[in-house]
């Protein structure tokens, strides 16, 4: 691979943290508050006539994972694939090194995920990393995984939703080590087929899950409607597009200009793919999995926001209400600790971040408070 073709891949998430932050100037000290509340973006969307036109939304055919450290292949269909990790990869501080890692070794797992001979301390449970949009499981947890290995969690992480570009993946998708572009109902299958091989090979009878991103939306899917609220005990989320994105105002024009019948978001699934889109507020796929409440029974929810997100914005969009049976505890980064400046892509990288990981899975973490840089971590 190319010097070029590494650039064009850092890129492509700069791109997700940069180019949809309008309005934002990268290093501010403030919020993304200029954003539309999600109620006055609910009511737009609620007026309009016309839904983005998806080819594979809502379908949620489960798709099978070897047990092999091998990746598998691409489909010829419309589903996308996961696919388990093959070696690891060393530990990384920020993203930007990680990512580029990836981009020469786009299956590799970060160091500590996926040893079955692993035993949890006593009352905790396997933990499952689920990565984020155009990431992989390698770049998004290439500092958390080893952290929490190293706190006594037994962690394990695969790669899922690639979709190639002609099935509505996206350009992106053309990059070595992108995942998660594929649609997310078909997604939370490829988890819960992952979870129920962790469990088969641990012993265990549930699971802990933490993810970022589209990695703390789409196991809600699994939840409400596979039969993962049986199987998972804490659901722990960071940066997830929990209500939609707004990309500060951009998907509520798209999706305005969508109502009056010209279909610009289904254009926009070139570049971004089917899971971008399924993650602009207002989408079918958030309005079905957030209908009837956010949360399902038996499940005790975090739900961890930065106030400096440039993709999940409104920040606060990414907050949970606990329903019947379901506990949840909302999280600003910021709290307690001012000089933490992580924005969506960097908060995987904030050591202030991993520690609320860790103390919400285990109460007795302590935390710790440390600069972390925007974006650059």
């Amino acid at each position: 691979m190319t010097i070029t073709s590494i650039r064009v891949r850092r890129a492509a998430v700069a791109c997700l943290s940069m180019a949809a932050a309008v309005g934002i100037t990268i290093g501010a000290t403030g919020p993304a508050s200029a954003a539309p509340s999600v109620q006055q973006l609910a009511d737009t969307i609620k007026a309009g006539l016309k839904a983005p036109n998806t080819s594979t939304n809502l379908k949620a055919r489960q798709q099978n994972i070897t047990t092999a450290a091998a990746p598998l292949a691409l489909p010829t269909g419309t589903d996308s694939v996961a696919s388990e990790t093959s070696g690891f990869g060393p530990r990384q501080t920020r993203f930007i090194p990680a990512f580029a890692y990836s981009a020469f070794n786009p299956n590799v797992a970060p160091p500590g995920a996926n040893n079955y001979s692993c035993k949890p301390k006593a009352g905790q449970r396997p933990v499952v990393l689920v990565h984020g949009t155009w990431e992989s499981a390698y770049d998004n947890f290439a500092m958390m995984s080893p952290d929490l290995t190293k706190a006594g969690f037994c962690v394990y992480t695969f790669n899922y939703g690639k979709l190639n570009i002609t099935n509505g993946g996206g350009v992106i998708s053309l990059i070595p080590g992108v995942y998660g572009t594929g649609d997310l109902a078909t997604s939370a299958g490829q988890l819960s087929t992952f979870i129920d091989n962790v469990l088969a090979r641990t012993g265990a009878s549930k699971v802990d899950i933490v993810g970022h991103s589209q990695g703390g939306v789409m196991p809600r899917w699994y939840l409400k409607f596979l039969g993962g609220a049986a199987k998972v005990q804490k659901m722990v989320s960071y940066g997830a597009t929990n209500h939609g994105t707004t990309l500060d105002g951009i998907g509520s024009l798209g999706r305005t200009i969508n109502n009056l019948g010209i279909d610009v978001l289904g254009v926009a699934q070139l570049p971004v793919g089917v899971s971008g889109i399924q993650q602009v507020v207002g989408s079918d796929f958030l309005t079905k999995l957030n209908a009837g409440g956010d949360t399902a029974p038996g499940v005790d929810y975090t739900a961890i926001r930065t106030f400096y997100d440039e993709v999940t914005t409104p920040s606060a969009s990414t907050f949970l209400v606990a329903g019947p049976g379901a506990t949840v505890k909302n999280i600003t980064l910021q709290d307690g600790c001012p000089i933490d400046l992580s924005d969506h892509v960097s908060m995987s990288y904030s050591p202030r971040l991993i520690t609320l990981v860790q103390q919400a899975l285990d109460p007795t973490t302590k935390l710790v408070c440390t600069i972390n840089g925007f974006i650059t971590g």
